[in-house]
């Protein structure tokens, strides 16, 4: 494996690590202090928007920034 495929794989998992956290721990804290809104960043291009819609369904859109 070169330097290169390890540096995608780390990538990679970066990627499904801020998903797991968002999906996670992000969402327990927003039900947890009953929020309607809340928007972060992790100042290394990831990005989250959760709302709650009508229904009490949370909306979650998240972003990864990959360099390749």
């Amino acid at each position: 494996m070169s330097k290169g495929d390890y540096e995608t794989l780390e990538e990679q998992n970066k990627k499904i690590n801020w998903a797991g956290f968002v999906e996670t721990t992000i969402v327990n804290f927003f039900q947890a202090n009953e929020l309607e809104k809340l928007s972060l960043e992790d100042g290394k291009g990831n990005k989250a928007k959760l709302s709650k819609q009508k229904d009490n369904v949370i909306k979650v859109e998240y972003t990864s920034t990959t360099t390749l």
